[in-house]
């Protein structure tokens, strides 16, 4: 049973404080270490890709685009590779949505927000920003210094700042740049926005881009990972106990001191911990967090503060890895004098490979066993039956063909149902009189019209099923599809 509160014993709201706080501006400092060196590889890779793939040529035959990777939106195509996924096959895209988020949970379960620290492209471009300022204006010292000078109309203030703004606009203009160049063939395309002959289109998507790239990663930086951003507080509800992330130990870290009154009381006999209270976690963090604070909305993860912690602790002797990967249990086992225990593989991890591993196998297998050939049959509905003079009975059917492969094909049309049945396309010149043979173009759609003729005799006065077979002559691949024989 809830306990009555007494209106007279609540404490009054404190209304002296703003309802929102004034953002602080982060100067993170420059680093060096493992985690810095992932960071700088992964960034290499992902941009690497980014702007260079749409230039990687793939050889699919006379006719066909030699773009690797292309939407091919007017054709309603999407290549990749030796891959070619045709509008009717939008499931392979589920898939891979599928597969990304379950392996994001994955990402999530084992090292907490990896994701968000090293791949993210808010992270990577915020950090390819903040490399740029550093090389322009120097570290975290001599920005803050810069910013609160009491004469900031210095010339050579000014070259400073409008040479970084200059780099930023020039990497977000080829950022956006880059991406239209998914959707056309690359040199192509990059020619004629050079000779400003492109479409509109691209020059209006370039500008969205280029300016949604500068305000995210030039100005807003954290803002977008703390405000923006759903996945920081999606993951809370994902994580579990043995997760493993960016952690202070404070086990080992408390209580802190400075480096001369730790020795100190160390000489005296007394408990005290590693930490130095330098802030050196605090001045390289991107969001600028102290993670002694413990989890923080906040914290992406990215590892930096272990870089700077592990200095320290090399330059005055201590173990390193006083902030690393790690969880609570783990520190409450060294407090009890027990060794860590880190569980990668446990329930949840194996059901996210698992799905992973099944959703991905299920794309591999309909991918190498799909046909390049399709058949659909739609029955005229006005009229659905005509009898002819001569008792028989007559059905029509709009027939369309897809031929996915990058060569014509021959193809006979059969329909089993009505005895003794036969099928006539119309307006198309056949091969042969008696079955319905003709060609098909590559890589397109053809459509056709139908009609298929029974005999009065030997067939039932209702609806029967009629199968159409189309055959590959050449290659003796077989597209089926089931619609209805009806009668009048």
């Amino acid at each position: 049973m809830n306990k009555a509160v007494n209106p007279n014993e609540l404490k009054p709201a404190d209304d002296g404080g703003p309802l929102y706080a004034a953002r602080k501006k982060v100067y993170p400092q420059s680093v060096s270490g493992t985690f810095r060196r992932i960071k700088w590889s992964l960034m290499a890779v992902c941009l690497g890709v980014y702007y260079f793939l749409p230039f990687v040529r793939w050889n699919r035959g006379l006719g066909a685009p030699s773009q690797a990777v292309l939407i091919d939106l007017p054709n309603s195509r999407f290549y990749f590779f030796f891959i070619e996924l045709w509008p009717q096959e939008v499931y392979y895209f589920t898939g891979l949505l599928i597969v990304a988020a379950v392996a994001l949970f994955l990402m999530n379960s084992v090292g907490g927000r990896i994701w968000c620290g090293y791949l993210c492209p808010q992270t990577v471009w915020t950090d390819l920003f903040y490399a740029v300022e550093r090389l322009v204006e120097g570290d975290r010292r001599e920005r803050m210094k810069k910013d609160k000078s009491s004469d900031p109309l210095k010339l050579e203030r000014i070259s400073e700042i409008v040479l970084k703004h200059s780099i930023w606009i020039l990497i977000a203009w080829w950022t956006g740049g880059a991406w239209v160049l998914y959707f056309s063939d690359a040199p192509t395309l990059v020619k004629e926005l050079v000779t400003f002959q492109a479409p509109m289109i691209a020059y209006v998507w370039i500008g969205i881009l280029t300016a949604t790239t500068y305000l995210l990663a030039g100005f807003m930086r954290e803002q977008v990972c703390t405000y923006m951003c759903p996945w920081p507080r999606i993951q809370a509800a994902l994580t579990d106990e043995w997760a493993l992330n960016v952690t202070y130990r404070y086990d080992r870290g408390e209580k802190r001191t400075s480096v001369k009154k730790a020795a100190e009381l160390r000489a005296l006999g007394q408990q005290v911990g590693d930490c130095v209270d330098c802030y050196q976690c605090v001045a390289v963090c991107p969001t600028g967090i102290d993670i002694r604070n413990g989890p923080q909305l906040e914290c992406i993860q990215c590892g930096l503060c272990i870089d700077a912690c592990d200095n320290v602790m090399a330059k005055i002797g201590r173990p390193k890895r006083l902030i690393g990967y790690d969880n609570d249990i783990n520190i409450h086992r060294r407090q009890e004098g027990k060794a860590p225990i880190y569980r990668i593989v446990r329930a949840r991890t194996v059901v996210y490979s698992a799905i992973i591993a099944a959703v991905g196998g299920i794309m591999i297998y309909t991918l190498a066993t799909r046909s390049l050939l399709d058949v659909n049959v739609l029955h005229d509905r006005n009229p659905v039956a005509v009898k002819l003079s001569d008792g028989s009975i007559r059905n029509a059917y709009t027939v369309r063909l897809l031929n996915k492969s990058g060569y014509d094909r021959v193809i006979a049309i059969d329909a089993d149902g009505p005895v003794n049945s036969t099928v006539h396309v119309v307006g198309v010149d056949s091969v042969t009189p008696d079955r319905p043979m003709i060609v098909i173009p590559r890589d397109s759609t053809s459509e056709l019209r139908l009609l298929v003729t029974a005999p009065a005799d030997n067939n039932p006065e209702k609806s029967i099923p009629v199968r159409f077979h189309v055959t590959d002559i050449g290659l003796g691949v077989v597209a089926s599809a089931t619609d209805n024989f009806v009668s009048p």
